[in-house]
C-alpha cells in the first residue's frame, strides 16, 4: 500500500486546518477567521485498503515577534524534515508573490502539490492565472484546486498525494486518527471558542491548561484554566457576573460533549499568568 507523510503548509488563514478537517471529515484543528489559530502541529491519518496518509496541519508561516512565535515556527520546520509529500496551500486570491518567497525558502526536497484553496469564490481566468504561475516554479509537482470550506475536489487531491507516496507498511493501526490525546483536543475546543467570542489581542495572549480530566460514573470531570496575561484580560474573559466565562462553557461543552460521546462536567478558571508568551518554563508546561 501506499504510506507516508503528507504535511501542509501556507500562510495564516490559507485554509490549512478546514482542509485536514475536510480531509479527514472529521474536526481535529480548530477554525477561526481570525489568522494565527493553530499553534501546534497537529496530525491526522486516513488509513484505507490502498493508502495510509498521515497528514499535518502546521501553524501558519509568519515572522516570529515572540517566543510563543519561535515554538510555533519549531513545529513547520520540524514537518519539513519528515514530509514525504508537500502541500502548499494559497487561497487564490493572496499575493502570488509572498507565496512564492515562502514556499521557495521552505526549501522542501520532496514532491509538492500546489493547492489552490477557495476556487469556488474566483473566476476561470483568475484561477487559470494562478495556476500558471506555480506550474511554472521548481518546487511545484503539480497544481490542483479545491475548495476546503465546501469540499469540492478532494477526491482529486487524494489520487494525486497517493501518485507521489512511497509504497510501505502503515505507521498507525487502522483505527487511529491522530496521535495526540483527547485532552489535548478538549484544550483546543476551549480555546476556540476564546477565538469566536473575542476580539482584538484577547485571543492571542490567551491559551488553555486542562488540568482535571477524570471519569467519573456516569460523567467525565474536565477542569481547565484559561492562561491570560493580565488582570484586565481576566475581567473581560469572565464578564459581568460572569457571563462571558459561562458562554465559553456552555459552547466548548457541546462540541466537547460530541467529540468525547458522554456527558461532561466542565469547570473553567481564569489564570494571571505576566508574559507567558516569552516565559520558557510556562511555554513548556503549557504544551509548546
Amino acid at each position: 500500500m501506499k504510506v507516508g507523510f503528507v504535511n501542509i503548509f501556507g500562510k495564516p488563514n490559507a485554509g490549512k486546518s478546514t482542509l485536514l478537517n475536510a480531509l479527514m471529515g472529521e474536526k481535529l484543528a480548530i477554525v477561526s477567521s481570525k489568522v494565527q489559530t493553530t499553534r501546534h502541529r497537529i496530525k491526522g491519518i486516513v488509513t484505507t485498503d490502498a493508502y495510509q496518509i498521515i497528514f499535518s496541519d502546521t501553524p501558519g508561516i509568519i515572522e516570529p515577534k515572540y517566543k510563543l512565535h519561535e515554538k510555533m515556527m519549531q513545529a513547520v520546520r520540524g514537518s519539513l524534515e519528515d514530509a514525504d509529500v508537500g502541500l502548499l496551500l494559497v487561497a487564490v486570491n493572496e499575493n502570488l508573490t509572498e507565496n512564492d518567497a515562502i514556499f521557495s525558502s521552505l526549501k522542501l526536497k520532496v514532491p509538492c502539490i500546489v493547492v489552490l484553496n477557495k476556487t469556488d469564490k474566483f473566476s476561470a481566468d483568475k484561477l487559470t492565472e494562478t495556476r500558471q504561475f506555480f506550474e511554472s516554479k521548481p518546487y511545484c509537482s503539480k497544481t490542483i484546486a479545491i475548495s476546503a470550506l465546501k469540499k469540492e475536489n478532494l477526491e482529486e487531491l487524494l489520487t494525486g498525494i497517493t501518485e507521489l507516496l512511497p509504497e510501505g507498511e502503515p505507521f498507525f493501526a487502522e483505527d487511529e486518527m491522530t496521535d495526540l490525546s483527547e485532552r489535548f483536543f478538549v484544550g483546543e475546543m476551549i480555546r476556540e471558542k476564546v477565538f469566536d467570542l473575542f476580539e482584538d489581542e484577547i485571543p492571542y495572549q490567551t491559551t488553555v491548561l486542562v488540568h482535571e480530566f477524570k471519569q467519573k460514573s456516569s460523567l467525565l470531570k474536565i477542569g481547565a484554566n484559561i492562561i491570560v496575561q493580565r488582570e484586565t484580560q481576566k475581567a473581560i474573559i469572565i464578564g459581568e457576573g460572569g457571563k462571558m466565562i459561562k458562554k465559553i462553557g456552555s459552547e466548548a461543552r457541546k462540541d466537547i460533549e460530541k467529540f468525547v460521546g458522554q456527558k461532561i462536567f466542565l469547570e473553567l478558571f481564569v489564570k494571571v499568568r505576566p508574559k507567558w508568551r516569552e516565559n520558557d518554563i510556562f511555554l513548556k508546561e503549557y504544551g509548546y
